[in-house]
């Protein structure tokens, strides 16, 4: 059994990816806190009506909404079996940090962000974590499988909601107490219901860093460029319907809204492991500029500069601080996005230049190997 990976000697493929995976989900959550007042929403978006929010609207359901979240659980399954290489493939401990995951993931939930992720993939992690050991065929049939079911509950959750509906549960306006409550619940069905909507992605993670695919890039690049043909364009083109009713340019109604949303969503698991792949292929060319450098050591700390990311949309749209969710357009929520990616990525190459982890690596580290360090 090994310590984790000293930072300079990890690959670079999968930390460039999972710091530009970042940017992703700024954009990708950013809009979800939007509720200006008389107008609906399909996926938390508000549809819009100036040409502006529009096209945001329709290249952040393309390229962006559905996509991050299976990047992020690709990478995600690829980074347990690169922990399982460390570990000898032990489940107990991928199981640990599973729940260590998931007691982060409540947390953040409750006390910032309903629409926290890490409780979800803790809980795919803890479920599968046996898939580590499976055949190549089980993990890509079971996974596929999985895509399917997680693109039904993904149709069936975007149907349009009216104007004015009350979805961001802050609940009871200013009541901070209150909204701690709302989130609970929140979190509490949505959770599992997004795990299942990742685990198709998560398995094709774990067949990806069987070949390491991402961490040795020039070994396999005609896959990856494969992958990237066929998995960009379908992605696209398969978010098109959808994106039609999200920016306004058709009227959505629950019957017309589903069969689009759930090709959006099956679409999505090309599209995330494929962004992934562009990522890979760039950094075998990609010269070690500063910003580069940056970006990697965002990756290496994703998980803080992710929570990071949470405290920022806190101060901006809770309602007891600026509440500026009644106000904000959906092209000034991009700027924020951008800005909020930035300031991670500044922080987190200042981390590496003081030689320091990110704080909540050091703390799921903490938790994962608890019991290891008792008995020692």
């Amino acid at each position: 059994m090994t310590g984790p990976t000293a930072l300079k000697d990890r690959a670079l493929g999968p930390d460039l990816a999972r710091g530009l995976l970042l940017l992703f989900i700024a954009l990708a959550n950013t809009h979800g806190f939007l509720h200006p007042p008389g107008v609906g929403d399909i996926r938390s978006m508000p549809i819009p009506s100036a040409l502006p929010d529009r096209i945001v609207a329709f290249l952040e359901t393309t390229l962006v909404d559905g996509r991050s979240y299976t990047m992020f659980a690709t990478l995600f399954g690829y980074g347990m079996v690169q922990l399982a290489r460390r570990q000898s493939s032990d489940e107990k401990l991928l199981r640990r940090r599973a729940l260590a995951l998931i007691l982060i993931g409540v947390l953040h939930a409750v006390l910032l962000y309903y629409g926290d992720i890490l409780t979800a993939y803790g809980l795919v992690a803890l479920f599968l974590a046996s898939a580590i050991r499976w055949s190549d065929q089980r993990l890509l049939v079971t996974g596929a499988v999985l895509a399917l079911l997680g693109s039904w509950a993904f149709a069936f959750l975007a149907t349009p909601n009216p104007p004015d509906t009350e979805m961001y549960p802050w609940s009871a306006a200013h009541n901070p107490l209150l909204g701690m409550a709302g989130r609970a619940f929140s979190i509490s069905f949505g959770a599992p219901i997004l795990a299942v909507s990742a685990a198709g992605a998560f398995l094709f993670g774990i067949w990806a860093a069987r070949r390491k695919l991402y961490e040795q890039p020039e070994q396999h690049e005609q896959t990856l460029r494969r992958m990237v043909a066929v998995g960009v364009p379908l992605s696209f083109l398969g978010g098109v319907p959808l994106a039609l009713y999200t920016s306004g340019l058709l009227t959505a109604t629950d019957s017309n809204i589903v069969p689009v949303a759930g090709l959006h969503a099956l679409t999505g698991f090309a599209g995330g492991p494929a962004y992934a792949a562009l990522i890979a292929l760039w950094s075998i060319r990609v010269r070690r500029t500063p910003l580069v450098t940056a970006i990697q050591a965002t990756g290496q700390r994703s998980l803080t500069s992710y929570l990071t990311q949470s405290v920022v949309w806190t101060i901006m749209f809770a309602p007891f601080l600026l509440d500026l969710g009644h106000t904000m357009t959906l092209w000034q929520s991009v700027i924020l996005a951008v800005a909020t990616w930035s300031l991670t990525v500044f922080l987190a190459d200042l981390m590496r230049r003081r030689g320091l982890r990110g704080p909540f690596e050091v703390l799921l580290r903490r938790l994962t190997y608890r019991h290891q360090t008792a008995r020692q």
